[in-house]
């Protein structure tokens, strides 16, 4: 069976306990306020043959750019989110993407999936867990 293709651009429409995430992640109280305000959008480009993907994510305050190969470990510059760098894998559970982030801290990564026009995204770190859903741009 083949796996879903996540190519292109989504905006949030909804997220839940992103600043008990944040705070977990030692994010400072100021910038969590100013960070929950937003309201990014995702542009991904996947190609499904090479395996290859690039996740953006932009917002009026700042971007972040994730680019990487499916099932291989690279160091990941988590630089504009919360100052850290860590060995991040990428790879398929299912139809879902999943993201294993070995670092500072314990049990981080995030799950994306695909459910009709809606990309949800599942972000974890230590016990705490946030959720974004993301709708596609028409």
């Amino acid at each position: 069976m083949s796996k879903p293709n996540y190519s292109g651009l989504y905006h949030m429409v909804s997220q839940e306990n992103f600043e008990s995430y944040l705070a977990a992640l030692d994010v400072n109280f100021a910038l969590r306020k100013v960070v929950c305000m937003l309201k990014p959008s995702k542009q991904i480009e996947h190609d499904a043959n090479t395996g290859h993907m690039n996740i953006k994510t932009m917002t009026t305050f700042k971007n972040f750019d994730m680019d990487f190969m499916l099932g291989k470990e690279f160091t990941e510059d988590l630089g504009p989110v919360d100052g850290r760098k860590c060995q991040t894998t990428v790879d398929w559970e299912g139809d879902k993407l999943v993201c294993v982030q070995r670092g500072e801290k314990e049990g981080r990564g995030w799950t994306h999936w695909l459910e009709g026009n809606l990309l949800h995204l599942e972000l974890r770190v230590k016990n705490v867990v946030a959720k974004q859903v993301f709708k596609k741009a028409e």
